[in-house]
């Protein structure tokens, strides 16, 4: 997992098992009902990584991450 830059409120996470940073997205929301963004809508080096935002619910924020912890690679 990459943290952003100082006070910066964004986790990168990097995309498991090869798949693109859309395909991550899909899967999430799908079966994990997480939102965040897929890497790639920033520039080509953001693929391969999916972008959740500190600036939610600190509660809902935390289920997100406890949801992401029980995906299975």
């Amino acid at each position: 997992m990459l943290i952003g830059a100082i006070n910066s409120p964004y986790i990168w996470v990097k995309v498991p098992n090869k798949q693109n940073s859309w395909q991550f997205f899909d899967e999430l929301l799908n079966t994990k009902n997480i939102v965040g963004l897929p890497g790639s809508g920033f520039g080509p080096n953001g693929e391969g990584y999916f972008r959740l935002t500190g600036f939610g619910d600190y509660q809902e924020s935390l289920e997100a991450i406890e949801r992401l912890k029980e995906y299975k690679t």
